[in-house]
């Protein structure tokens, strides 16, 4: 399971979806994000590699997103 800004993402949504699970982040952010990631949207967390999971990460410690 990704742990990305202090949420669990459920391992089996799309990580599109996923990332909704995060205070601040709705489907069109959650777009935003993926592609300055370069991440497809239709990928299940579960299926993100470390690395994806790192740039993310990085990506959304730029917005004003739950916890800050």
């Amino acid at each position: 399971m990704a742990r990305i800004a202090g949420v669990d993402l459920p391992r089996d949504k799309r990580v599109e979806i996923g990332l909704t699970y995060i205070y601040g982040v709705g489907r069109s952010r959650s777009n935003e994000i993926l592609q300055k990631a370069n991440v497809d949207p239709n990928t299940r967390v579960k299926d993100l590699t470390e690395a994806e999971v790192n740039t993310l990460r990085s990506i959304i410690d730029e917005y004003n997103v739950e916890g800050d």
